[in-house]
């Protein structure tokens, strides 16, 4: 006889359906797992033997194989050892083979029979809901899967405890979803003193989604800006908030309780690697653009990022989507991200400072920032100067407007959006909507096209720029109220188009 029971190997964020066989068979007594597993599954064999052992279940004196099929998709991590742990049970006649067939289990067990949480348990239970069987994990990954409410979910702290489930001698109480994680806070925007202008662009990239670089000396507040930007974000929707939670789950980050409706704001050192950045390594792991999926990347130090790792941005920009290539597999993540970066005008940080001039001036900034492509360069939608406070004027400045009282603003403004692209999906903004759909809300009349035409010859400004500058013109529009894009609007978007570098 075979028994048999369901698991999940993970590709990219997707949780893909594994079938777990079990067979005893006459022969020397031997444990092996085949289906492509790696070491971790491999090492499965002397934990479930030793976890048994500890409840006083013994193996049989024969040849016992487990296959995971299909045979050819790699199977990943120590979260196989419960359901081979269950089809064993089954096979040696502990656990009825039926029930054990209608469920899904994922766990890792420690020698003494206790289950340790593992990653990926939402998307395992999204998987569970739509084959219509039950789940099983560890008791601290149960709040996690429960967030699926489709997902008949059972959770315990120990193996016994699943055993005594699944026989029906003492059923698990039901599972519930564990609280929605706080969001950290970033500090409040009435903390920046001054930087009118790069609060103005602050509100605008939130209102839009809009792609946004600072350029500005040390000390000037770029940081903290960019800090503020999530406070003024509106709450992600429960399809976004699940979206990222998936990504986070398969990446191991979610905490007890796993889900929350604040948006993720990654903020990589400028040492990543592509790998980081973009996905990669043991099980092609979501990277960094991935982590920001629905959130904030912010880039600090722009230029000191290694030119390879920032190509690697461009096409998850247009797209949404990065593909993880390996040798084995194919991995694609969702990356729908907001960039945030900041840099200093040039190396030494100083260029433009009569009282701190270096000695490669004057070609030191254009050296420096020339780091930066022309085609990333030209995804930013808003490019703009971060001047020094000085310390009289930073002391005397009243504060500014808090976040809670922008983000109002910036929440007001996207609802505009998502009543006027609602045929479009959920949630879209003037920054991600097709080009035909933007044309259709932009509506600019004579004055206007004169205006951009004129800057564009001037400015240099290419197709995708011309476009960019129509979107974060309809999103000031739709901060003021206004129907219509009109050349005001058009004028200040054009003002955050500040020509940065030399383009490589």
């Amino acid at each position: 006889m075979v028994a048999r029971t369901f698991t999940v190997a993970f590709e990219g964020a997707e949780a893909r359906l594994v079938e777990v066989q079990c067979a005893l068979s006459p022969g020397l007594p031997g444990f092996a797992v085949v289906g492509l597993p790696d070491k971790a599954v491999n090492e499965a064999r002397d934990r479930v033997r030793s976890a048994l052992g500890a409840l006083g279940v013994a193996l049989p004196m024969q040849r016992i194989t487990v296959n995971l099929s299909p045979a050819d998709l790699p199977k990943i991590g120590s979260h196989f050892d419960l359901p081979i742990a269950l089809c064993l049970l089954a096979a040696i006649g502990v656990l009825p083979p039926e029930r054990v067939e209608a469920v899904m289990s994922l766990g890792e067990l420690s020698l003494d029979g206790r289950l340790l949480p593992v990653a990926g348990a939402l998307p395992a239970a999204v998987a569970a809901a739509a084959a219509e069987v039950e789940l099983i994990c560890p008791a601290e990954s149960g709040a996690e899967a429960a967030w699926v409410p489709a997902a008949r979910v059972a959770a315990g702290a120990r193996l016994d405890a699943l055993i005594a489930h699944l026989s029906g001698r003492m059923p698990l109480p039901e599972i519930r979803p564990g609280l929605v994680a706080a969001p950290a806070s970033g500090g409040d925007l009435r903390d920046v003193r001054g930087q009118m202008r790069a609060k103005r662009a602050l509100e605008i990239a939130a209102a839009g989604g809009h792609h946004l670089l600072m350029v500005g000396p040390p000390g000037a507040g770029k940081s903290m800006l960019a800090a503020r930007l999530p406070g003024l974000l509106p709450e992600a929707t429960a399809r976004e908030a699940l979206e990222t939670s998936m990504i986070h789950s398969v990446a191991g980050l979610l905490g007890p309780g796993g889900i929350t409706r604040a948006r993720p704001f990654r903020e990589p050192h400028h040492t990543a690697s592509v790998a980081a950045m973009a996905g990669g390594g043991r099980g092609a792991l979501p990277g960094e653009i991935s982590l920001a999926h629905n959130g904030v990347l912010f880039l600090d130090e722009l230029p000191e990022f290694p030119r390879a790792v920032l190509e690697v941005l461009r096409q998850p920009l247009e797209t949404g989507t990065v593909t993880v290539a390996r040798a084995n597999s194919h991995v694609s993540y969702p990356s729908r991200f907001q960039l945030i970066a900041a840099a200093n005008p040039c190396r030494c940080g100083h260029a433009g400072d009569a009282e701190r001039t270096c000695s490669s001036a004057p070609d030191c900034g254009a050296k420096y920032l020339g780091r930066i492509s022309g085609p990333l360069l030209d995804r930013f939608d808003l490019r703009f100067e971060v001047p020094p406070v000085p310390w009289a004027d930073l002391a005397e400045a009243p504060a500014g407007e808090a976040s809670a009282t922008v983000a109002a603003r910036v929440a007001t403004a996207r609802a505009r959006q998502a009543q006027r692209y609602a045929a479009l999906g959920e949630g879209r903004a003037n920054a991600e909507v097709p080009g035909a759909a933007l044309d259709q809300a932009v509506d600019l009349d004579a004055e206007g096209r004169g205006l951009l035409g004129r800057a564009a010859e001037r400015l240099g400004l290419s197709a995708r720029g011309c476009h960019r500058v129509l979107r974060t013109a309809r999103t000031i529009a739709d901060l003021a109220g206004s129907a219509s894009v009109r050349a005001p609007h058009l004028a200040e978007a054009l003002s955050f188009r500040l020509p940065v570098g030399a383009a490589g």
